[in-house]
């Protein structure tokens, strides 16, 4: 009775080892820190380096930041938009009321025209 309870334990696990093994793993979606090229807020480590971050970034908090579009860094370090801005050209805008960037950054309203909601002559 012993063996049998054995001989089946041991065709179970096969089994099920083998069921498991057929099947596809299924892709990570996790992506290693270290791997810059696909993760673009790993560390830049620019903090003793400055010549990493390149000639449109600048080294904020040790990490390379773009400081016209960041808006965690909106024309400089740690100046951070209000939840209802975006940064344009280094400028913490509000796209939904500003002439200069109506619904986006650049997007300039005509002359004698007034931006409501991100629209320009909204009625």
């Amino acid at each position: 009775m012993e063996l049998t309870k054995i001989i089946i334990t041991v065709a179970l696990s096969f089994t099920i080892t083998m069921a498991m093994a057929d099947q596809s793993p299924l892709p990570s979606t996790r992506v290693s820190r270290f791997l810059q090229a696909n993760n673009p807020r790993a560390a830049n480590h620019c903090k003793y380096n400055e010549g990493i971050c390149g000639a449109t970034s600048t080294c904020c908090n040790n990490k390379c930041v773009d400081l016209v579009t960041d808006s965690n860094n909106c024309g400089a370090c740690h100046n951070k938009c209000k939840y209802t801005e975006v940064c344009c050209r280094g400028e913490c805008v509000n796209v939904s009321f500003d002439k200069r960037h109506c619904g986006g950054c650049n997007h300039r309203c005509a002359p004698n025209e007034f931006c409501v909601y991100g629209m320009c002559n909204y009625s």
